[in-house]
């Protein structure tokens, strides 16, 4: 006689416990996944603003009290532009805000960032342009796409976007 060979299987209500679990598992661990990556882009946020802060403050102490991007920067960068303030802090300078792309005895200061940081959150979201606002303080969010909003006669620079936080408690244009 052929001995008869039974086989182990799962039932199917044995696998639908299985994914009612597993579902369970999934809902409880996204949500704090999300939470995580949104916690991340705000400490972005945070790091940016302070480095931005720290080389504004640094270059106006080294020029005098002048703000980058205040006065022109010989580059081709006008007073109150972009570009002047964005030349001004990635390039060498002289004490009267000439910019230099290398380090000489005329243009002994900086550089102070190696680039404009990326705005980490919101709807303007990996923009490094940064906007120019000379009549606000501190400066007020705009319609454009820059990452940041920064006035050159104050020092003041804010990220370019007011959505809010994840527990919607602050603006991010408020950090």
């Amino acid at each position: 006689m052929a001995a008869i060979e039974l086989r182990q299987a799962f039932s199917l209500l044995e696998l639908v416990v299985v994914e009612v679990i597993i579902g369970v598992i999934a809902a409880i661990a996204v949500p704090r996944v999300s939470s995580s990556v949104a916690r991340t882009g705000e400490t972005s946020l945070v790091s940016n603003l302070s480095a931005l802060r720290r080389a504004i403050d640094t270059y106006a102490a080294e020029h005098d009290r002048v703000y980058p991007g205040a006065a022109g920067d010989g580059a081709g960068g006008s007073p109150n532009s972009e570009q002047a303030f964005v030349n001004q802090l990635t390039k060498y300078s002289a004490s009267d805000g000439r910019v230099s792309a290398t380090a000489d005895p005329t243009c002994p200061f900086g550089p102070y960032l190696f680039r404009v940081p990326e705005l980490p959150v919101g709807s303007n979201q990996g923009a490094t342009a940064v906007a120019i606002d000379t009549a606000n303080s501190p400066p007020i969010v705009t319609t454009g796409n820059e990452g940041w909003v920064y006035n050159p006669s104050t020092g003041e620079i804010i990220a370019n976007s007011d959505d809010a936080n994840l527990a919607n408690t602050r603006a991010y244009d408020e950090y």
